[in-house]
């Protein structure tokens, strides 16, 4: 997922209106805008699952 992702993905979460779970199973490349991203939305009441713990980690880091 590439920061050109971002908007399509922002705007389904906010058109869902109900809790939203993120399966990132299947990401495995991401760009630091992805992960500041991944970052904002968990703060914001998104659930992540199945983060690998690369991109769990360097979610850690960009929050500090």
């Amino acid at each position: 997922m590439r920061a050109e992702h971002l908007e399509q993905v922002e705007q389904e979460i906010r058109d869902s209106g109900l809790e939203v779970v993120l399966d990132l199973r299947e990401l495995n490349l991401v760009d630091v805008q992805t992960v500041r991203f991944l970052g904002r939305s968990e703060s914001q009441g998104v659930r992540l699952t199945n983060c690998s713990a690369f991109i769990r980690h360097w979610i850690a880091q960009e929050k500090e």
